[in-house]
């Protein structure tokens, strides 16, 4: 662990903060600190930026209510930028998308990425814009008790293919993932939510393992 004084700012006094995410990885924002700012960071658990344009302290969030609540905290090895890893409780952008870094400069034509967040997302328009022609569309205008007798069906498969081989269990699995997915926007719940539950339980069960090994 360092300390504060290690830390190389700048003629300014500032130091650069990359913010991430800490379930995903995204990155969130840029923004600078000064001394005071890190300290309160610190301090508080919470963001807190110096803004150069009007050359103020800044805590993200306190207008919003969009905090975001620090992880971790970690310089580079020349000890003059940060990263910081935290839990946020709304959109960090003040455009109101989850990252400040939404505008696509480079892209390599056969590039092929996939994630649950883009595929909650992709969800949340279908529910929205319910285009024809669409499955997802169909299963959210049944409405959520087929959502549920889709659940059980895909259940039942993934039983059958663990008896049969990885690659049936992987492909049932997946049918699973997607249908439970579905049924998360239909009733408002995100990606975030069960993040924060598994990392609750993963907390409990570390507490757990260490008592049993008294």
């Amino acid at each position: 662990m360092i300390n504060i004084d290690q830390l190389k700012f700048d003629q300014n006094g500032l130091i650069p903060a990359i913010v991430q995410d800490f379930y995903t990885g995204d990155v969130l924002t840029l923004a600078y600190m000064n001394r005071e700012s890190l300290e309160i960071t610190l301090e508080k658990g919470l963001t807190c930026f110096y803004s150069r344009s009007r050359q103020q302290l800044w805590l993200k969030g306190e207008t919003s209510g969009n905090y975001q609540h620090v992880v971790s905290v970690t310089a580079d090895c020349d000890r003059d930028a940060l990263c910081v890893k935290v839990i946020k409780d709304g959109p960090a952008c003040h455009t109101g998308t989850d990252s400040c870094f939404t505008a696509p400069l480079f892209i390599k034509e056969d590039a092929v990425s996939f994630s649950a967040d883009e595929l909650y997302s992709l969800l949340e328009g279908r529910k929205r814009d319910l285009p024809e022609g669409s499955y997802t569309t169909y299963l959210f205008q049944k409405g959520l008790d087929k959502i549920l007798k889709k659940i059980g069906e895909e259940s039942t498969e993934v039983i059958i293919g663990a008896k049969n081989s990885k690659e049936e269990t992987v492909y049932e699995i997946a049918d699973l993932a997607y249908h439970v997915m579905v049924l998360m926007v239909e009733q408002g719940i995100s990606l975030d939510d069960i993040r924060k539950e598994l990392g609750s339980r993963h907390v409990v069960d570390h507490k757990v393992k260490q008592e049993t090994m008294k």
